[in-house]
This record gives structure tokens, sequence and C-alpha cells, in this order.
């Protein structure tokens, strides 16, 4: 995929500092049931939900991660669900390089389909090293709150320290699966290398 100049990026990075805003504004009301009928997901997981929004801007993915021209960029959940329809919301009629985003679940490891990130749920830990060797290669941003995530492997940890999610990436997995993400998001993060287990 050919990298987007410095004019083109611009206005991605201002959706993102949007959508972090609306986010933090809307963490400050009250939990309350949402228009379907659902209780909302907990704020860790709203502000979550906005991370993986705000990833699909800052990380380029080859040609072949999309089977046309006009496919939709698919963000994947698998296992349980921590964000409910929360995550639909946020990326509703949202483009990302002329690329429309939708939502898709997987309940077990083998019900997997095509997606360019997959958040893998805390409730897959077991499954988590066949979910990776599963994916491996396929141009799939892999991401979890699981423990120990990016050093097993994984791409991008959402760590909870202190009441805070930090970021952890494990670069060297991201380019295994041909991947490249920006600079602006690794200076924010910490940088994970894979442990040999």
């Amino acid at each position: 995929m050919a990298f987007l100049g410095r004019r083109s990026r611009a206005p991605r990075i201002a959706r993102a500092v949007r959508t972090l805003f609306c986010v933090a504004f809307g963490l400050l009301l009250t939990d309350s049931p949402n228009a379907y009928g659902q209780s909302a997901p907990s704020r860790e997981y709203q502000v979550k939900a906005a991370f993986l929004f705000n990833f699909t801007q800052f990380v380029d993915w080859p040609p072949a991660a999309f089977p046309e021209d006009t496919a939709s960029l698919v963000i994947g959940v698998l296992g349980d669900d921590p964000f409910g329809p929360y995550l639909d919301d946020i990326v509703r009629g949202e483009l990302v390089n002329s690329r429309r985003l939708t939502v898709r679940r997987f309940r077990r490891p083998e019900d997997i389909a095509a997606c360019q990130v997959l958040f893998i749920s805390r409730s897959q830990d077991k499954n988590l090293q066949k979910v990776l060797s599963q994916v491996k290669g396929n141009d799939v941003l892999t991401v979890s709150d699981a423990d120990a995530f990016a050093a097993r492997g994984g791409m991008i940890q959402l760590a909870t320290e202190n009441g805070k999610i930090r970021l952890k990436i494990n670069v060297d997995a991201a380019r295994a699966s041909s991947l490249t993400i920006s600079s602006k998001l690794l200076r924010s993060a910490e940088i994970v290398a894979s442990r040999d287990d």
C-alpha cells in the first residue's frame, strides 16, 4: 500500500483526536443503558474501543490484506465481547483510506474469518498461541488486553497500569505480518520483544 503523504494524513489525525475527545467527554457521564437496551461497557472498555478505532488510522496494511478495492476494513472481536454495541457505534459511518469500517464477532478461533484488526478477548487466553499461529502472516493486527500479550507474540497490548491504559507494541510481530505501525503511535508506546518460552 502506498504511504500517504502528510497532507492526506491530517484528516485522519484530526478524526482520531476528535474521537478521543468524544470518548473522554462520554466517560464523564454515568454508565446507563444504551440505545440497544444493554448496559454500556465499562469506562475502561469504552476507551479500549476508541483505541481499536484509532489503530486503523495509524497502521498501514499491504494491498493483499483486502480481497478487493472496495472491501471494508474489518475489526474482529474474538471470544467474549467486552464492548457490546459501543464499538459498532464508534466506527459507524467512518472511513479509513476510503474503506468503510465494520465490526465482526467470532466466538471461537475456528470461526475467525477475514479481518484486518483482531481483538483477542481475555476469555481466549488458553487459546492465545493457537490464535496467534493461525493469523500469523495474514496481515492481521492482533490486539488484546491479556497479560504479557505483546511479549507472547501479539502486536499491541492494551495494558492497564495505575488506572491508565498503556500501549505495549511488539514491532517485530507487526513486521512479520507486513504491517507498518506509524511512528506517532510507537512514540507513545513501550516497545516489547517476544520472549522465548
